[in-house]
């Protein structure tokens, strides 16, 4: 199994409405954070999550945070190779 690309070191500002969306796991998307099927092949998948209410999210940008989708600061913390 491959290892998820850095797609960014920082979250994807992004405001989701209630519903259910595809996290991009892989890092190869162009529609970063979503999944646009680029993963085929690498043995990574996305992974589906819901958001409840309107607002605006920090989605991992790093493919690295224990949060995910949800970023969690990983991408700031030196040395930190998960």
């Amino acid at each position: 199994m491959s290892k998820p690309i850095i797609a960014r070191k920082g979250p994807f500002v992004v405001e989701l409405e209630p519903g259910d969306y595809w996290y991009c796991g892989c890092g190869r998307s162009a529609s970063q954070p979503f999944c646009d099927g680029s993963h085929r092949g690498t043995g990574l998948a996305p992974r589906k999550f819901t958001v409840s209410e309107k607002k605006t999210y920090g989605l991992c940008g790093c493919k690295r945070s224990a949060s995910e989708p949800f970023c969690d600061g990983t991408h700031e913390r030196p040395g930190d190779k998960k």
